[in-house]
């Protein structure tokens, strides 16, 4: 390999992870919105949830991208683990279609016919657009044409380095495993499992590898994805670590099973390929391998989701992940009422307690919020759902009402969980607004009563209205900016409320006697 081949290769690579960082950032850009709806809506079944998976990564051309939005959502508790499964499958299917994009178009056209009019149109668009939103269709553009003409020179080099070393550097089947670490190896060094399979179609359409050999390297760049997940999640919560070890637990079952039946799954792969008329077409082949085994991971996998889930929720406890499940509620106790309220009595004091921890450390540290906030919140739903599964008919009146009563200090409980974002931002206000700082101690004299007390909550009342009127009146003078104030007002407004949910609850059910967890 000379010089001249080697920078070719390497200005084609380049321009190929740039055009892939373009397309994907554009498109996100351009109908990110409508494609985080369509995660966060359409995956009520883990097959909706593949199906998802499968057309967002087409659109976005990054598996990693919606894997990375997935754990999001799981974190927001938008959805549960069992469907972020099937979303994690659908991507890896989805992600072929890089693949098909590079044997089909890319080898099967006159490459600055149409890649350098798709330039000179996205870079127009992307100069009158006049909104970011359609300013990423524009980059979207640039990024496909760019996107062949890297592969053009990549086809290019290939075809020099095939002219050089032949076919058979690469050939015979001891060879498989060598091919499918350098195809892991790619992927690990461009972090783009969709780069590596564009370099190894064009090396084999350049005839530099062999099918089978190609197809072990395409096996390899597949499981190599899964590197960017593992980096993700290193650091991140329980919930990410579960959906990323769920990805890597499906790309590496997958390229086992895969690479155990390699021989069997090339020799479909070419009786397909002749009624798919791609006979001749080692790219296309290839392409067509890549989608092959990965569906054939779906099917093995999706049947086992729920399985898989229960497995996954197991690992990677968090202080959270025990906070949001019931410690009391049992589906068993549903026939009985009078059993079913005792077990809501006892569920209610340990919710009580987790919101008073969260409230407090609203008011008090800078700890993160947003991991608790959903625990809590999670807790509440399942005690809101247990009693909705309940059997009204025969139910005594007294246990009834007692339920009914149980669901309203939940509504409060949770009000106050959710509000605990704008008494956290009181809090960091205060430091440089001193007079904020009386309404924070009566919020925490409210948070620390014991019982309902009235005439705490007339003082926060004077506190809370000597705020208001300091900061409409530094407003009015121009000590503090007025859309600043205006925000702090609105923040105030959302810790009144705060305090006053947090009152209501405490004079249905009393504070709880035990230890409050830790926030």
């Amino acid at each position: 390999m000379n010089w001249m081949t080697g920078s070719m290769a390497a200005g084609g690579l380049a321009l190929f992870l740039l055009a892939m960082l373009m397309m994907t950032e554009g498109l996100k850009t351009y109908g990110g919105r409508g494609l985080k709806r369509l995660l966060g809506r359409w995956t009520s079944t883990p097959l909706r949830g593949v199906a998802a998976g499968v057309l967002v990564t087409a659109l976005v051309q990054s598996s990693t991208a919606v894997t990375v939005s997935t754990i999001g959502f799981v974190n927001a508790g938008l959805l549960n683990l069992r469907q972020a499964l099937g979303v994690v499958f659908g991507t890896n299917l989805g992600t072929t279609m890089t693949g098909w994009l590079v044997s089909l178009v890319g080898f099967g056209f006159k490459i600055d016919a149409f890649a350098l009019p798709l330039i000179a149109i996205g870079v127009a668009w992307r100069l009158i657009a006049g909104g970011k939103r359609h300013q990423g269709l524009g980059e979207a553009l640039i990024g496909f044409g760019l996107f062949f003409i890297g592969l053009d020179y990549l086809q290019a080099a290939f075809a020099n380095l095939a002219a050089t070393f032949g076919a058979e550097a690469f050939g015979g089947g001891d060879r498989w495993l060598v091919a499918f670490w350098l195809g892991f190896l790619m992927t690990l060094l461009t972090q783009s499992s969709s780069a590596s399979i564009a370099i190894i179609l064009t090396a084999a359409s350049g005839g530099l590898v062999g099918l089978e050999e190609g197809a072990a390297a395409v096996i390899g760049a597949n499981l190599g994805t899964t590197t960017t997940t593992i980096f993700v999640a290193l650091k991140a919560t329980a919930a990410a670590r579960r959906v990323a070890l769920a990805h890597v637990g499906f790309n590496l079952i997958t390229a086992l099973v895969a690479f155990s039946i390699l021989a069997i799954l090339v020799r479909l792969v070419e009786a397909v390929a002749v009624f798919a008329g791609v006979v001749g077409n080692p790219a296309a082949q290839l392409a067509l391998f890549h989608t092959v085994f990965n569906l054939m991971g779906v099917v093995i996998l999706l049947p086992l989701a729920g399985r898989f889930a229960h497995l996954l929720e197991r690992l990677f406890r968090s202080a959270e992940d025990d906070l949001a499940r019931p410690q009391h509620l049992d589906a068993t106790l549903a026939t009985t009422p009078e059993l079913a309220l005792a077990a809501v009595q006892s569920e209610l004091p340990r919710l009580q307690g987790a919101v008073r921890a969260l409230a407090t450390s609203a008011l008090q540290d800078e700890r993160p919020l947003d991991a608790r906030i959903n625990a809590v919140r999670q807790l509440s739903d399942a005690i809101v759902e247990f009693v909705g599964g309940l059997r009204a008919q025969n139910m005594p009146r007294d246990v009834s009402d007692a339920l009914t009563g149980a669901l309203r200090v939940v509504r409060y409980l949770d009000e106050v969980a959710r509000l605990s974002f704008a008494a956290r931002q009181i809090a960091l206000a205060a430091r440089t607004t001193p007079a904020l700082l009386p309404v924070l101690t009566r919020a925490a004299d409210v948070l620390s009563a014991e019982a309902a007390a009235p005439d705490l909550g007339v003082a926060f009342e004077h506190a809370y209205q000597h705020a208001k009127a300091a900061l409409l009146n530094a407003a009015v003078a121009r000590t503090i900016d007025v859309d600043g104030a205006d925000t702090l007002l609105d923040e105030l407004s959302a810790l009144r409320r705060w305090a006053q949910q947090w009152e209501k609850a405490v004079a249905v059910l009393p504070a709880p006697t035990f230890p409050s967890p830790r926030p």
